[in-house]
């Protein structure tokens, strides 16, 4: 008997529909000699420190830290167990396992974590699903993978999460005692990745708020030949601007516009023009998907993430969310009237649209060598009820196909003509655009308008004929001034672009030197799980769409060594979670380099003085110790409790009423208020 492993529910009884296996069991499916089981996300979890000692159970000390298992530990979640008991029975069944999980790191790891802890040594493949409607499935099916083909990601994915523990654990523990000896009550949360994420916030807040705004000034001519008028901007010498090549010069641009107005002519140095084609933008991974719709709707993240893998799962609309490729293989190619038709037939609107489609053209999304685990976001092959989707849901599947439909129109053709003036000795420059063929952005209009918008007059001037040497009359010159603008706050899209690309933000050469270009911080599946923790711990909040750090935050980006909070040194160790994936580095290699790095963030922090501004809590009524803010069971009401629990029970409920300051609880009346209070 063959057992499949999927990671949810939804995808058992899709790939169970397809096999046969129709007959309904607890926590399973059966029939045509197979069966199909499923996880709900991680059944197991990294095991608690105390399970390690005694010691490093509560309350938290800093003399027992670092905390560095050699034996890794895993335990059965709680609030799944019932399901796991399901999985384990079973394996004890079966002959062989398919393993049906997300195609994705952690996808392998859900699976064969619960192979390793329930000790299954029979033969292992993989199904590699990249859509899940029918037709991708039995595709799927057909082609299933060796065991051994994925399972360096098995041991990838164990490396991220070992990582994640040590450095969370003992850094979170080291820099929380560290705050409660200032009386600071609460848990500083620290994590290997969502440290580096949370300074990107940090310091761009403090780049716009030290920022020193500091005039400038343009001065712009309207120049006329042959009836038609165009602006020219002026190009001031090098000794007059900043670094930025910005006029500082007030006196010097209001020369130019007297001279301007003096000299009246303006003779062309130089004219040129050039054809530029532009190709269409690839598929969206799910990085620049999220970047879109943060840019174009405000939308979250999170947000984002849930309806492109409801996209996926539910309506089976589009293909796999979770990749962080936006291109498509060559083998693909044969599938393109599949996919126009089930789009057609899913919204017949586009019908006009796809049948002026060329799909004959091949585009630069068809490259082998550029795709990773997975290819970027496109429509599946099978039409689905347009009406289901929700008005978000329809936003972001538009978006997705309208990206795909752009492959199969020509590139966009312009003119763009650059020409250069001399008016009385000063140098201007203008430029201007004419479309010869719209070619893919005729999908694109609204944006197309939305840019123009943005653009400056000269980017789209209608120029009349130009040769060199020829006169040009100047009707007016005009004296702009200006401001510098600081950087703006972040928001969800231009975070994860940033968290994408953290080699940008490394200012240190050898550091610079060893990262890759696009190196970055998490994956394009953790990315959006991240900045919702940095939100739940209290370090950012939101204002309208931009993201800021709170003062804590601030205060604890301060607090940690650079090693800690720099990006560049957790995009290295990202690159080298890819090379365990390739194959090229072991799991102990790495997790041993981890242990030393570990070892040395905690030895120094220990010798660290660190300074804590944030309003204390208050004393425990009991022990007069410091208290730890925390929140009720099942989402209950906030509270104080005693730092010292379960030793000592003192505990202060939190009444908004009050300032803060609430009801006092002691002793038997304070474990009635008890939540868990795990560290």
């Amino acid at each position: 008997m063959q057992l499949y492993l999927c990671e949810k529910p939804s995808q058992g009884k899709d790939i169970g529909a397809v096999l046969g296996a129709n007959q309904r069991k607890q926590g399973y499916l059966t029939g045509a000699g197979v069966i199909v089981t499923w996880a709900i996300g991680h059944l197991l979890e990294q095991a608690q420190p105390e399970t390690y000692g005694e010691q490093y159970g509560s309350p938290w000390r800093e003399s027992v830290l670092p905390i560095v298992p050699t034996q890794w530990k895993m335990v059965v979640k709680k609030d799944t167990a019932d399901q796991f008991a399901v999985i384990r029975g079973l394996l004890k069944q079966v002959d062989s396992v398919v393993i049906a999980t997300d195609a994705d790191r952690e996808g392998e790891v859900i699976a064969r974590e619960l192979l390793e802890y329930c000790k299954f040594t029979g033969p292992v493949e993989r199904l590699w699903l990249s859509a899940l409607d029918e037709t991708s499935i039995r595709q799927a099916l057909a082609n299933k993978l060796p065991g051994s083909k994925t399972a360096p990601l098995y041991e990838a994915g164990l490396a991220r999460a070992r990582a994640d523990w040590m450095t969370g654990m003992n850094l979170t523990r080291l820099y929380t005692l560290k705050a409660r000896e200032q009386g600071y009550g609460e848990v500083l949360s620290i994590g290997r990745v969502q440290t580096p994420a949370l300074a990107l916030v940090v310091n761009r807040d403090r780049e716009i708020a030290n920022f020193v705004s500091k005039p400038y000034w343009q001065v712009q001519a309207t120049l006329q030949k042959d009836g038609i008028s165009f602006p020219a901007s002026w190009v001031p010498a090098a000794n007059y601007c900043d670094e930025e090549k910005r006029c500082i010069h007030q006196n010097v641009a209001q020369a130019v516009v007297q001279l301007c107005q003096q000299t009246g002519q303006a003779v062309v140095l130089d004219v040129g023009t050039e054809r530029k084609k532009e190709s269409a933008p690839l598929a969206f991974d799910l990085g620049s998907l999220q970047q879109a719709c943060s840019r174009k709707w405000g939308m979250g993240a999170n947000q984002v993430l849930s309806i492109a893998q409801s996209l996926y799962e539910t309506h089976k609309a589009t293909t796999y969310p979770r990749t962080d490729c936006g291109y498509l293989p060559t083998s693909m190619q044969a599938e393109i009237p599949d996919v126009l038709n089930a789009i057609t037939r899913t919204d017949p609107i586009q019908s006009a649209v796809i049948a002026s489609l060329d799909t004959g053209f091949v585009s630069r999304i068809w490259n082998d060598k550029k795709i990773t685990a997975h290819h970027g976001i496109i429509p599946t092959k099978q039409a689905f009820d347009l009406s289901k989707l929700s008005a978000d849901e329809l936003k972001v599947y538009q978006l997705i196909h309208q990206h795909y439909l752009a492959q199969f129109l020509p590139l966009h053709e312009l003119d763009v003509t650059e020409a250069t003036f001399n008016v009385g000795g000063q140098l201007f420059r203008t430029r201007g655009k004419v479309e010869v063929i719209a070619g893919w952005k005729a999908l694109f209009q609204r944006e197309e308008r939305d840019d123009k918008e943005k653009q400056d007059d000269s980017a789209e001037a209608r120029l009349p004929a130009l040769e060199k040497g020829q006169p040009c009359t100047v009707a007016s010159a005009e004296l702009k001034t200006l401001q510098t603008k600081p950087p703006s706050h972040f928001t969800d899209g231009t975070l994860i672009a940033a968290m994408k690309n953290a080699a940008a933000f490394v200012s240190d050469p050898q550091l610079k030197k060893v990262l890759k270009e696009n190196a970055g911080l998490g994956t394009e599946a953790t990315r959006a799980g991240i900045l919702e923790t940095l939100f739940k711990r209290g370090y950012l909040e939101k204002k309208g769409k931009f993201l800021l750090s709170t003062p804590i935050a601030g205060e604890l980006i301060d607090a940690l060594p650079t090693a800690l909070t720099n990006p560049g040194m957790t995009a290295l160790w990202e690159q080298a979670l890819d090379e365990i994936a390739q194959g090229k580095m072991t799991l102990y290699t790495f997790m041993d380099r981890q242990a030393q790095w570990a070892t040395h963030l905690v030895d120094k922090g220990k010798t660290q003085a660190v300074k804590f501004t944030a309003p204390p809590s208050p004393p425990c009524p009991l022990c007069s110790g410091t208290m730890r803010r925390r929140t009720g069971k099942k989402g209950g009401g906030a509270f104080w409790g005693c730092s010292n629990y379960p030793t000592c029970q003192g505990i202060i409920n939190i009444d908004a009423k009050s300032g803060g300051k609430g009801k006092r609880y002691k002793g038997k009346s304070a474990a009635k208020n008890k939540t868990t209070r795990s560290e």
